[in-house]
């Protein structure tokens, strides 16, 4: 199933690695304070200003695209894990996949949705009731009916304490 990279994405993986490494920033570090050092012996010019100043912009443009690059990578491959545990899972709404391709107004409205199921949750004070986006109401009820009927169970097979 994997197939070979493409040299962009190579470098790209590489560069990411390199650059989140300890000794990047240790070079980046020692270049600054060699910088610094350097300042007297060249009278602190505009020259010797413009060289970090040069350098630092260009490690930066070239740093926020390689970033990009790898969220866009990472994000893809965790939406895609999430998605195959809804997908894989029986009491997940399949509704739920690909919602990195709604719009901003429908995530509104299923983060109003998930707001009630939240507050139908605490009105009843038991984790075990969760809810579904297909039939939150319907599965919320049933599940209080549940809860009640193991509580009046455990309750029916207590000493009664009151003779």
């Amino acid at each position: 199933m994997r197939k070979k990279k493409n040299l962009f994405e190579r470098f790209s993986n590489w560069a990411t690695h390199a650059t989140g490494s300890s000794a990047a920033f240790i070079i980046a570090t020692s270049t600054v304070i060699i910088w610094a050092v350097s300042g007297p012996i060249f009278n602190y010019s505009e020259t010797w200003q413009l060289v970090i100043n040069t350098g630092t912009t260009i490690v930066t443009f070239l740093m926020v695209f390689l970033i990009q690059k790898s969220q866009n990578k990472d994000s893809k491959a965790i939406h895609l894990k999430l998605n195959e545990l809804i997908a894989s899972h029986e009491g997940t709404s399949n509704r739920m996949v690909n919602l990195e391709d709604l719009s901003e107004e429908e995530l509104d409205q299923l983060a109003k949705f998930y707001a009630h199921v939240a507050k139908l949750a605490l009105e009843e004070r038991v984790l075990t009731c969760t809810h579904s986006i297909d039939a939150a109401k319907e599965n919320h009820d049933y599940k209080v009916k549940v809860q009640k009927e193991k509580h009046n169970r455990s309750a029916d097979k207590r000493p009664n304490t009151t003779d």
